[in-house]
């Protein structure tokens, strides 16, 4: 499938009139064609049924490419899979968008992706390490977003408990950043964690919880007893 006729069965369900109130909603100038989130997740189902990895890499890295808010989002959700074979160039593709990020809903359906990606081959946490010191603030929140399987494990592994406690330290360093979209995956994190792992939340914002802002604080708190 060509990126042209991606886009055009993208175009084909768009909601009048939505497009307007999502440029003015996302406040990052680029396109806005009006889909809705349900129908995208209907096409790219369909697409990944369909076309081969290779093909849906081909198509995700073309869709990315036009900077169009819907293709980007559709081109995050055909690499959104738990199981891919000989998956290093999917790894290295979505690796390779993080930069680009610079919204909310492009960067978390992205970060979405890359965490079936980390589940895969958690050795790559060592390259979402070095996020967490990044100058680009949409690259610093990916490390939290796409972690968080880990802190919603029902049955973690000894590894895992490491691993949630490693990625606890991130937040730690996070938590006195004060843009809001920081201070919201913190909290995000915090508060999944709490649903499974309620001790090791409340440890965290005994420790670090006056880094946070009363918001988040209370935020990750709200579902902790």
């Amino acid at each position: 499938m060509s990126p042209e006729d991606a886009l055009a069965q993208i175009e084909a369900q768009a909601d009048p009139g939505r497009a307007e109130g999502m440029a003015e909603y996302h406040k990052v100038p680029r396109r806005y064609i009006g889909t809705p989130n349900s129908v995208l997740n209907d096409l790219a189902q369909d697409w990944r049924r369909t076309l081969s990895l290779p093909e849906r890499q081909a198509l995700a890295d073309a869709l990315w490419a036009t900077d169009i808010f819907e293709a980007r989002v559709v081109a995050a959700k055909l690499l959104t899979q738990a199981r891919i074979r000989d998956d290093g160039p999917v790894w290295d593709l979505l690796r390779s968008w993080v930069p680009e990020f610079d919204s909310w809903a492009i960067a978390d359906h992205a970060a979405s992706a890359i965490g079936r990606r980390l589940v895969a081959e958690p050795a790559r946490l060592e390259t979402v390490e070095g996020w967490v010191t990044s100058d680009h603030m949409w690259t610093r929140r990916a490390a939290l977003v796409a972690t968080l399987p880990w802190a919603k494990l029902p049955h973690p592994s000894d590894a895992d408990f490491a691993t949630r406690d490693r990625i606890l330290g991130w937040a730690a360093e996070l938590a006195p950043d004060r843009d809001r979209f920081i201070q919201k995956a913190v909290s995000w994190w915090l508060r999944d964690l709490g649903k499974h792992d309620a001790p090791r939340a409340m440890a965290f914002l005994d420790q670090h919880g006056t880094k946070l802002t009363p918001a988040a604080r209370k935020d990750a708190s709200r579902l902790l007893r």
